[in-house]
């Protein structure tokens, strides 16, 4: 199941998805409050959103493996349902891909969400996330930006202690111009698994998915086919991060 990013939907991850091989069946969450839910009022914390996902990925689990990838908030909203998973679902995730996010102990709270619209614009222009042809529509404006600014509370009010922590396998991805994400804070994303963790470093800014498509398929379709006991686990590795390849430009 793919996680979106605050004020993303489930459609952003339609050209990823279909650049997997047809044995990955690719489900994307889709939050209230956003296209054909806009009229649900959104929910407000990670952890509500996990909940959300975890009722509905319950089901789907039961007879099957699955895998969870989260950009950005939704690397959060991943974290919070994989420790769901492990608690009460069927089965642990085989993968937690989580992208775009620093670590759950490191707040990162900048205070997006109290701007004014024309700050939280200007946040998004910066991001780059954003169709640039949004900003010259007034009306479809006023449509996404309660969504946004609910999705920033959400992911800015979000940590956790040292001691959260899954046993799934962890691949954190991160861009090498992430201004928002240094490489050591998503590198520390191994003191919160008990599993296997890999860094995986791509060419690009917060939203370096777009451009590296391909890069991420071959590592989510590789990393899926591998068997799940593959990779040092962090006792193995001495507790630090397992730094796997740098993709180029």
């Amino acid at each position: 199941m793919c996680l979106p990013y605050a004020g993303g939907s489930a459609s952003a991850f339609i050209s990823l998805s279909e650049r997997l091989p047809p044995w990955i069946e690719v489900f994307a969450a889709q939050y209230p409050g956003r296209q054909d839910r806009i009229r649900e009022p959104c929910l407000t914390t990670v952890p509500e959103l996990a909940e959300a996902a975890f009722e509905e990925l319950r089901a789907l689990a039961a007879n099957r493996p699955c895998a969870l990838l989260g950009h950005s908030m939704g690397a959060a909203v991943a974290f919070e349902l994989t420790r769901l998973l492990e608690r009460d679902g069927p089965a642990a995730p085989q993968a937690l891909f989580v992208s775009g996010r620093r670590a759950p102990s490191i707040s990162g709270d900048r205070g997006v969400r109290f701007r004014d619209d024309e700050g939280i614009v200007d946040e998004l222009r910066e991001l780059e996330g954003t169709d640039s042809r949004v900003f010259d529509e007034p009306e479809l404006l006023g449509l996404i930006l309660p969504t946004v600014r609910a999705d920033y509370g959400a992911a800015e009010a979000y940590s956790t202690g040292p001691d959260a922590m899954v046993g799934s396998p962890v691949v954190a991805l991160v861009g090498d111009r992430d201004h928002h994400v240094p490489m050591g804070e998503a590198a520390a994303w191994s003191e919160h698994t008990t599993g296997a963790f890999e860094l995986e470093v791509f060419p690009g800014g917060h939203f370096f998915l777009t451009d590296n498509e391909p890069a991420i398929a071959s590592l989510v379709t590789d990393t899926l086919r591998a068997p799940t006991s593959s990779g040092p686990s962090r006792s193995d590795a001495g507790g630090g991060p397992t730094v796997g390849r740098r993709f180029p430009n």
